[in-house]
């Protein structure tokens, strides 16, 4: 593989030349430093960049630029490379406008020019960043490439494990000239397939999940058997608390079964969270939260599962479904909640195969110009609407109430009615689906008059509420009728 690229662009050619010098002289026997004198000069390397497969670490920008302000690039550039680090170069007296940024186009920093010398007010902050981008999975990932079946739920997990840790990848299927190629090369057959290879030829066929975190750079084992502090669950919560521990000096370590960010983590955007008031996407508010808990010492460990907890005296313990097991004075308990399920005929078996359950972000390209079908009246409903509703031809959101007020928040509710392609409708219900080898149709029944209709679709997405993920605490903590925790006053109550 080719060295990560650094990018920069100013429009001024004397400076453009500068930061390229002081670039290569620190960074040039680890990455390619790339420049350019514009914002659209800059976008069109981007793309050549990607086609060739290439990494980009860092994007470096003027922010006064005549043709494309150095905001406007790195806005474009985050759909081309979303794991890449931002960095806006400004004048004094565009600080404010940097400061903006920083929601905006979630900017990592800001740089006064000029910044002499380069060791004291460039190069730390550079050496900072890209050594957050050297931790983070995209990193570790050569190209990847996926082989398998269109509709195959175990193809499917692969690609949403992937997905969910924003490590980027191709989907190849197994009649592509390209995925006929990678299967005689690693001698498997259609019937093996989910296929996974890796830039530099590491083959695996149907990984488990740990396998695959191993293979992208995700931490699996962990490097102490006693911690001061546990945190179970990889959410906002359980990244928060792994960032207060570990920032007070405790001995942290974070334990997700799947991929850090949780439910949040596959929101496409979230606008009601404190602190970004231009909105955040899931990946961007889960890469800042593990980058910080990282920072601060936390160990992160990927694909556990948890089924036990024990005491040991003073000590907590908590058992792995491996059989492993992990000890610390204290636990912190952010297991988060798991989507229940539609209960109607024939979902089940299409459980992958064109019902999803979640946002399921790694099939919107396969939605262009298809109807998606959305079953669910809450922001999480509404968020994955917005986001299908740029790929798809229409959306249909299916509600069971008469409108959106009771269970959206009003800024997702005026959102939603200013996209032509989606359409609400209310006193909805999915009673059955069919199909032969994925979903291809769906009846759905209008719950006043009980009037059947059945309409052709391969999309199914299910946000129906949640259940709270703690059977594994049964007789070990209390718990009410419907799996939650009790703490607080309730707890005293039921003593």
């Amino acid at each position: 593989m080719a060295n990560p690229v650094i990018l920069s662009v100013d429009d001024d050619p004397a400076v453009s030349r500068a930061v390229a010098r002081d670039l290569r002289r620190r960074y040039g026997d680890r990455y390619r430093v790339v420049r350019a004198n514009a914002g659209p000069e800059a976008l069109e390397a981007l793309r050549e960049i990607k086609l060739r497969g290439e990494q980009v670490a860092l994007l470096l920008a003027d922010y006064r630029m005549p043709e494309m302000t150095g905001i406007e690039f790195l806005e474009a550039a985050m759909d081309l490379f979303p794991a890449a680090r931002r960095v806006l170069l400004t004048a004094y007296a565009d600080t404010g406008a940097a400061i903006d940024a920083i929601n905006l186009v979630d900017l990592d920093h800001y740089l006064l020019k000029p910044w002499h010398p380069p060791e004291e007010k460039l190069y730390p902050v550079v050496d900072s960043l890209l050594d957050a981008w050297s931790a983070s999975p995209i990193a570790a990932a050569t190209e990847i490439r996926v082989v398998g079946h269109r509709w195959s739920a175990e193809s499917f997990a692969i690609r949403d494990f992937l997905a969910r840790n924003l490590v980027p990848y191709r989907w190849l299927l197994v009649d592509d000239p390209e995925g006929v190629r990678l299967l005689a090369a690693a001698g498997v057959t259609e019937a093996d397939v989910p296929l996974v290879v890796t830039g530099d030829g590491k083959t695996l066929v149907a990984p488990a999940e740990a396998e695959l975190a191993g293979l992208i750079g995700l931490n699996v084992t962990p490097t102490a058997d006693f911690y001061d502090l546990i945190v179970v669950g990889g959410g906002p919560a359980g990244l928060g608390a792994a960032v207060y521990g570990a920032s007070e000096g405790l001995r942290t370590v974070l334990v997700e079964r799947l991929a850090t960010g949780g439910q949040a983590g596959q929101s496409s955007r979230i606008e009601n969270y404190l602190g970004f008031p231009d909105g955040v996407s899931g990946a961007q508010l889960t890469d800042r939260a593990r980058r910080q808990a990282l920072k601060f010492g936390a160990e992160l460990l990927s694909t556990r599962e948890v089924v036990g907890l024990d005491e040991a005296g003073s000590a907590r313990v908590l058992r792995f479904s491996d059989g492993q097991s992990l000890a610390a004075h204290s636990v912190v308990l952010a297991t988060g909640v798991s989507y229940r399920m539609l209960a109607a005929p024939g979902l089940d078996e299409f459980t992958g195969r064109g019902v999803f359950y979640g946002s399921a972000s790694s099939e919107a390209p396969s939605c262009v110009g298809a109807d998606v079908y959305i079953v669910g009246g809450a922001n999480s409903a509404g968020q994955a609407a917005v986001y299908f509703s740029r790929y798809a031809q229409r959306v249909h959101l299916l509600i069971r109430g008469a409108d959106l007020t009771a269970s959206m928040s009003q800024y997702l509710i005026e959102q939603l009615g200013r996209i032509e392609q989606v359409t609400v409708h209310p006193h909805t219900e999915v009673v059955s689906a069919a199909g032969d080898e994925h979903l291809q149709q769906l009846t759905l029944r209008d719950t006043r008059t009980g009037e059947q209709r059945d309409v052709d679709t391969s999309w199914l997405f299910v946000f129906i509420g949640a259940e709270p993920r703690t059977g594994w605490l049964d007789g070990t903590v209390v718990r009410d009728d419907r799996g939650f925790v009790v703490t607080g006053p309730d707890l005293v109550a039921t003593k």
